[in-house]
């Protein structure tokens, strides 16, 4: 009876990682909107999805990070 209670914790934990990782879905809806952001100029494609990634994996999918405010010099 152990080995089954051990085995059904395991088995939440990694169902639990599995809901909280970001889809494919997830990162391309992040991607566009960093595409946005920057302008819409094309050529940066991979740079949006790989920084989407990272942003939507440090939250383990829950929300969105805000863009970092960038200081304009006057």
């Amino acid at each position: 009876m152990y080995k089954t209670a051990k085995s059904s914790s395991l088995a939440l934990k990694k169902e639990r990682a599995a809901k909280s990782a970001p889809t494919q879905e997830d990162i391309a809806q992040r991607a566009y909107e960093i595409y946005l952001e920057r302008g819409g100029a094309p050529g940066h494609e991979l740079d949006d999805w790989t920084r989407a990634e990272r942003e939507l994996g440090q939250n383990n999918g829950h929300g969105r990070r805000k863009s970092e405010s960038k200081s304009v010099a006057a």
